[in-house]
């Protein structure tokens, strides 16, 4: 399709995905963890120049009354205990999580024509852990989470950047910024999906699963046993 292709156009886009000899099959992967697999996949996409930010992802979230809300965020840090994204703990993200602290995340990544889905809870990292991250951000980022009340209503574009001028006539041009009302989330995962495209729509799906009582339902034919306590299974595209 043309860049100029028009909205009336949607429904004809097509992207031409992997070929059938380059599936995602269980074979390939040699150890049965869904984070080993996560660590090879964003290994490729940080290797891929085309990929300006991968550990961009979509963080759905859900408040008190059950109303979902999505939008991007970074993931700073992806260990075995989980992934770890920065936000202002007065943000609509951080009150949705405060009440119901299951969120999911979505990370895409076009060039490789492959994605990643996380379910799992949202806990608060430590103060010490989100001090030291701050403090290792540009200081300008410093300012500007200092500056900036995530989500509140304001009056003007030019009102906060008169809060951000008080702050740097406070601190003047060497003095540390206090750490503000912000701070790491470390989201542990119960499930991880991940998804490759292929050109004949016959995508590759792999789930792992991790909770109580996951293990029991293992029975060698549609439900595996990985390592470290997970369960992995192929589902339908």
């Amino acid at each position: 399709m043309s860049q100029t292709a028009s909205i009336e156009q949607l429904s004809a886009l097509r992207l031409k995905y992997h070929e059938r000899k380059d599936a995602f099959l269980e074979e390939n992967i040699k150890i049965k963890d869904p984070f080993v697999v996560f660590r090879d996949w964003l290994n490729d996409a940080l290797n891929t120049k085309e990929i300006l930010e991968p550990n961009a992802a979509a963080l759905a979230t859900v408040n008190a009354e059950g109303k979902p809300s999505n939008r991007f965020v970074l993931v700073k840090e992806a260990t075995t205990e989980g992934f770890t994204f920065f936000t202002n703990y007065g943000s609509r993200k951080a009150e949705d999580i405060a009440c119901n602290a299951n969120v999911a995340i979505a990370i895409y990544w076009l060039p490789l024509r492959r994605s990643i889905r996380i379910e799992g809870v949202a806990e608060k990292i430590s103060r010490d852990a989100s001090l030291k991250y701050f403090h290792e951000r540009p200081r300008a980022s410093q300012i500007g989470a200092a500056a900036s009340p995530q989500s509140q209503r304001i009056r003007s574009r030019s009102s906060l950047d008169e809060v951000e001028a008080e702050i740097k006539a406070k601190l003047g041009e060497s003095g540390q910024v206090p750490l503000p009302n912000w701070g790491g989330y470390l989201v542990r995962p119960s499930l991880i999906e991940f998804w490759q495209g292929q050109t004949d729509r016959l995508h590759d799906r792999i789930r792992f699963r991790r909770g109580p009582g996951v293990l029991d339902e293992v029975d060698g034919e549609l439900i595996h046993k990985g390592e470290n306590e997970w369960v992995y299974e192929r589902l339908a595209p």
